[in-house]
Formats: structure tokens, sequence, C-alpha cells
């Protein structure tokens, strides 16, 4: 197993507040992580760091092998998939649902001179299929419905076949049917053995897909919990880092929570 992402006691201060505080962690290239903790646990700002979109205060974050203040960040941001809510407001309304997923081949949100290969083409018009988002390739994105939304940003973050994935809240919003779609095809895809290594960030255990193999609390910037997903979505480890009592149940490798 190769490491993806090593972060050894990553802190990141803003106004005088550690919003991540001597955070480490390691993921291998064979997991599939979940991140689920309070508003304001720091959850957005971790994605972040392994996003190389933000470095740290202080301590040491290693990503895909390249240590963030000492590398090229333009040759390691298209080695990594994003999708998240703030990427998707910056993709033009009137951009062709094929087009938002081309255009992640050049990091940009809009089609303007870049010329791609026919090979980008292909590629694209494949990940569509694979997202069952084929018969929407010249819809607008601005006309889509939310759930279809969601699967297009995540298709693009996929269109340049990362070696880490990276989902901020890829359910949010979602009604019920939407949700389990989505989270039906997302655990089809983490189950398979060609994909990336994955790290989600969600606000619901009833989010996580199957394939999904370990999770991680946050609390107040720190680490309350990490590993395997059986150890780690339990009633006591929730309830603790909630501050409610809650009963937390599995059913067939998916979960549910609530208050006791």
């Amino acid at each position: 197993m190769a490491r993806v992402l090593q972060l050894t006691d990553v802190s990141v201060v803003r106004g005088g507040k550690a919003i991540l505080d001597s955070v480490s962690w390691i993921v291998d290239d064979s997991e599939r992580w979940v991140i689920l903790g309070p508003n304001g646990a720091g959850k957005t700002t971790l994605l972040q760091i392994a996003a190389a979109l933000l470095h740290p205060s202080s301590g040491v974050a290693r990503v895909l092998d390249d240590t963030l203040g000492k590398t090229d960040l333009f040759e390691l941001r298209p080695r990594i998939g994003f999708a998240s809510t703030a990427l998707a407001r910056r993709i033009p309304a009137n951009e062709t649902v094929l087009n938002v997923v081309l255009t992640a081949a050049y990091a940009v949100t809009g089609r303007w001179n870049e010329t791609y290969d026919e090979i980008d083409t292909r590629r694209a018009l494949r990940v569509l299929a694979e997202w069952n988002l084929e018969n929407l390739a010249e819809r607008k994105f601005g006309g889509l419905s939310d759930g279809e939304q969601k699967r297009v940003q995540i298709a693009r973050s996929i269109m340049t076949d990362p070696e880490l994935l990276l989902l901020d809240e890829p359910a949010a919003s979602l009604d019920l049917g939407a949700r389990e779609s989505l989270v039906q095809i997302l655990g089809g895809f983490a189950s398979s053995e060609t994909a990336p290594a994955i790290i989600m960030v969600t606000h619901h255990v009833e989010e996580i897909p199957l394939g999904f193999s370990h999770a991680l609390i946050l609390g107040d910037g720190r680490i309350q919990a990490a590993g395997p997903l059986a150890e780690v979505i339990t009633a006591d480890v929730l309830s603790a880092a909630f501050g409610l009592p809650l009963i937390v149940e599995e059913h067939d490798g998916r979960y549910t929570a609530r208050s006791a």
C-alpha cells in the first residue's frame, strides 16, 4: 500500500483560533474514509489541506508524496479529484454537462480557448456513462436538478483519473430519492478495486456508502476517533462527538443514527 496523505501535527490558525489543532493522520491508497463531526469541527478545512488548496499554519502535510510548501501545486492538483458546493458555484450555468466534465482536463470551470483531443472527449463521455449521465451530455448545468448536479460534479472530479478523490458533502440538500441514488452509485464506485483513495465529508451516517472502510471523527479541530468504520461509527463514539445520547445501528453495511 502507498500513502496518499500523511499529516503530522498539522494546525490551521485563523484570527488566533485553531481551526485544526495538531492533527496527525495517514490515508493509504486502498482506503475509503468518511469524515464526520459537528458544525465548525474543521472538516472542510481538513479536506482543503488534502486538496492542496490550503497550507497548514504549522506541521507537515504530505499529499501524494509531495510536501505542501515544497512542491509545484500546478503539477500536484490535477492528480487530485475534488467535488464541493463551492466549486460548483464557479461552473457557468449555461455550460453543457459534457463541457463541465471535459474542462476538468485543464482544471478550469468554463470553456474558453483551450483545445481538447478526441481521447479527452471519449474519456468524458465514458465517465458520464458510468454515472448514468450520458443522456444529459448536452443539457445546461444550471438546468439540472440538485441530484444531477451532484453527480456531474463527481463525474468531473474523476475525469482526470485522480489518485485521490475528495468529496465535500456530496449528498447535501438532496431529497431521499436523489440521496439514495447517489449513495448507491458512489458505493459501487468505492467498492471497485480500481477506484482511487477516497475521503468524503458528510454530516449524516445515512450517507456513508457501501465500500467505505474507515471513519474519522473531528471535534473542535481535533481528531476524536479514527479507524475502521465498524469501530468508529458506534453509539459511544458518536454520542461523545455530538454531545447527545444516540442509538446507532448498522444494516447490510448501511448506518442509521437517532436520538436515544
